[in-house]
């Protein structure tokens, strides 16, 4: 399969990377508003956890300073869209009006009615659209989603996922919440996405927290009510500068409770009896894990049915609800999707 990458920032970098690992598959082409980096040089590109900070080898590959000319580059049969949020709606459109399957980085759209747009012109299309709600494919993530959904521990009785990071001074669109969303839609939408898949929606929500983009502060602390469970969502962009990235998550069980940081060694499983216990994890890197997964869905013309474009449009709405309760400082408010 042949592909079109939108866009060279970290996430595209990214996905280039991987892309040149998946067999069968094939970047010829790479869109760019920046110059240096159609040329291969992504030294300074930055993100949560780093950058690439080196050279890539883009000789063969047409290169693009306008995105809509990569979407109708006829050697593409899709498109993995690696733009600012508010352009990911039109670049999907654009693409599944061409015939291309596309992969559109998280989060979706800027609203969930601009990604049920999406989904809509995918079904017409007959095409493969995919969000890259990457976490779903993290070993760390995968192994909680096995525990919890065979229910190796018993029923979940609490669950806490954690996001924090500086705010991203590395690209100026982030910190315009007209293009990004902000930091709940940009950022915890990883965490809205993994609560979903691992519990559905909720009953209700509440949360508290606060907002200033201007000085880089947008952090929340939601909590999701279920008739059994609660399940906490806490974190976003503190002041830009050297707050360092992490990422969470304690699920108490009825048997144990399992915990992991990326601060750590990995995932451990605590047993009411006093017992601890490293739980495996290994696994791919879950950028390549995630792409491989897209190509095999696209290869088979098979919806992706562990990361189905429903599921990421219903996140969406939940980080709007989140929003909403923040405003509310604690007030419950009921979850409709």
């Amino acid at each position: 399969m042949r592909i079109a990458v939108l866009g060279l920032g970290f996430m595209g970098a990214t996905h280039v990377k991987a892309w040149m690992q998946v067999p069968g598959a094939e970047v010829v082409a790479v869109a760019s508003d920046e110059e240096r980096r159609l040329k291969g040089d992504l030294s300074g590109v930055q993100g949560n956890v780093g950058g690439p900070a080196e050279r890539m080898d883009f000789s063969g590959m047409s290169a693009y300073r306008d995105w809509e000319e990569a979407v109708r580059d006829p050697g593409a049969e899709a498109v993995d869209i690696c733009l600012p949020t508010n352009l990911h709606e039109p670049a999907a459109l654009a693409a599944l009006r061409a015939g291309k399957h596309v992969l559109v980085e998280k989060p979706m759209a800027l609203d969930a009615a601009a990604a049920e747009r999406m989904i809509a012109e995918a079904r017409r299309n007959g095409r493969v659209l995919m969000a890259a709600q990457v976490l779903r494919f993290f070993p760390a993530y995968r192994a909680l989603a096995e525990q919890v959904k065979t229910g190796a521990l018993g029923p979940v009785r609490t669950a806490t996922f954690r996001r924090r990071c500086a705010a991203p001074g590395w690209s100026a669109w982030l910190g315009d919440k007209n293009a990004s969303g902000g930091a709940v839609l940009d950022l915890l939408i990883h965490d809205i996405d993994m609560c979903l898949y691992l519990f559905g929606p909720p009953d209700f929500i509440s949360a508290s927290g606060y907002e200033d983009l201007g000085r880089g502060i947008d952090v929340i602390a939601a909590h999701w009510h279920y008739a059994d469970k609660t399940a906490v969502i806490d974190g976003g962009w503190h002041h830009a500068g050297s707050y360092p990235f992490s990422m969470e998550y304690t699920v108490v069980c009825r048997d144990g409770t399992l915990d992991y940081s990326s601060a750590g060694t990995g995932v451990s499983v605590y047993s009411p009896a006093g017992g601890q216990a490293s739980l495996p994890s290994a696994g791919k890197d879950g950028y390549l894990a995630e792409i491989e997964y897209f190509h095999e869905c696209c290869r088979r013309s098979e919806p992706p049915s562990l990361c189905p474009p429903e599921d990421s449009a219903s996140a969406i709405r939940l980080a709007f609800l989140m929003m909403d309760a923040r405003k509310r400082q604690g007030e419950k408010i009921p979850c409709r999707l």
